[in-house]
Formats: C-alpha cells, structure tokens, sequence
C-alpha cells in the first residue's frame, strides 16, 4: 500500500462487498466470504458492523470525542468528562479505544468489526462493547467460534489487551496476510504527513507526542 492508502486518503485498495454492504481491501474479500460461509454452516451469520473508515471518517470521530460531542471512556469502560481533563489527558484517553486519523488499521480495508446476526433482534442498538461478547452476551458464541476458527482463514484479533496498547477489542479481527505488511509500512513519517494539514482538534498534543503514540498504540498489537 502507499501512502495514502496506508492512512485512508483514498479507496484504490479497496472494493465494494455487496453481499457484506460493506468496503474491504481487495484481497481479504475472499478470505472473509470463505470465514462467513463455514460459520453459516455451524449457524452463525457473521457481519461487518465495520470495515473500511477512510480518514475523514477517523477524523470526526477523534474531533467528537475530544469535544465531548461523542463520549469518551476510561480503561474500564467509565464514561469521562472531556471538559475536565487537559488536552493531553484527553488525547490519552481518546487512544485507549479510537485511533489516530490516519492510524486506524481500518483504513487499510484489512480489518473489520464483525458481529453475528442470528441472536440480535430487529431495532438492536449495536453497542460493540466487551459484554456482548462475554458469557450470557448476544455474541457469545461468535466469540468462541472465532476463536476457534477465525486463524485458519488469515484473520486475527490485533486488540487482546495482551500487548496491545488499545483495549481488549473482542469484535475487531484482521487479515494478517496484507495488515502485517501495512503495519510496517505505516511509520511515524507517513502518519505525521497524513496529520499535518488535518483539522484535528488537540493536533499540536498529539504531534508534540507523536513518537509516543505511534509507538504504544500503532506499533503495539498482540500478534497472529
């Protein structure tokens, strides 16, 4: 990938997968569609509650939570005051569960946030939290499967709170074959071009840091 791809500034890796209604990288189409049939035949209905987020779309999420308009939460899952903490604290805090625009593994197309469809019924509010993935969760069995299945198609689950920097993200798996390859390409360098004529709020934080923060929540993932 370059550049621009790597940080979600255009689609040329991407395509359209109208059975999912959903953008992932070319060559994880088939991987995926390969997944969802084996776990259709065991009765689960995975989905892509997410998968391709070009950079403008990071970009509003960081700018909602940093300005309190979407809320921020704690390593436990508390909900924050934005208001009351200081920028860098805020940006720390904004990290622990959301990406640097122009970091997220989702502008790569590789990675998607899947849920099963079976156990949900219509109206559903989607909330992609721990517990729904936890004994008694609605995707309690989705979790196990993949678990259990998900490595034998390519995909992996970056955010275990292993090592990983980012919290434990049960939803969250990539396709290690083109992710790992687009993770040694994203550097420092690349992200800090990609950010320097964003109109991020708490940019100057973040590019006083940016060392830190690509270290810790870019380069720090548990592996496949």
């Amino acid at each position: 990938m370059n550049a621009a791809e790597l940080t979600g500034r255009t689609r040329t890796h991407v395509v359209e997968v109208a059975e999912m209604a959903c953008v992932a990288h070319i060559h994880v189409v088939t991987p995926f569609l390969s997944l969802r049939r084996a776990a259709l035949r065991d009765g689960i209905d995975v989905r892509i509650a997410s998968g391709f987020r070009d950079f403008d779309r990071q970009l509003k999420i960081w700018n909602e939570k940093f300005s309190g308009a979407r809320p921020l939460y704690d390593a436990a899952g508390e909900r924050l005051d934005a208001a009351a903490l200081a920028p860098a604290a805020r940006v720390e805090a904004i990290l622990r569960w959301s990406a640097l625009p122009g970091a997220s593994r989702h502008h790569w197309g590789t990675d998607v946030d899947l849920i099963d469809r079976n156990p949900i019924a219509a109206g559903y509010r989607l909330r992609l939290t721990a517990d729904e993935f936890a004994a008694g969760g609605p995707f309690e069995r989705l979790a196990a499967w993949l678990d259990r299945r998900a490595a034998n198609f390519g995909f992996f689950r970056p955010f275990r709170g292993v090592l990983s920097g980012v919290q434990a993200e049960p939803w969250h798996y990539s396709f290690a074959p083109v992710a790992e390859n687009a993770l040694r390409s994203l550097d420092r360098a690349v992200l800090a071009e990609a950010l320097a004529p964003a109109p991020m709020l708490g940019k100057d934080e973040v590019l006083a840091r940016l060392d830190e923060w690509h270290a810790r929540y870019v380069l720090r993932v548990d592996p496949p």
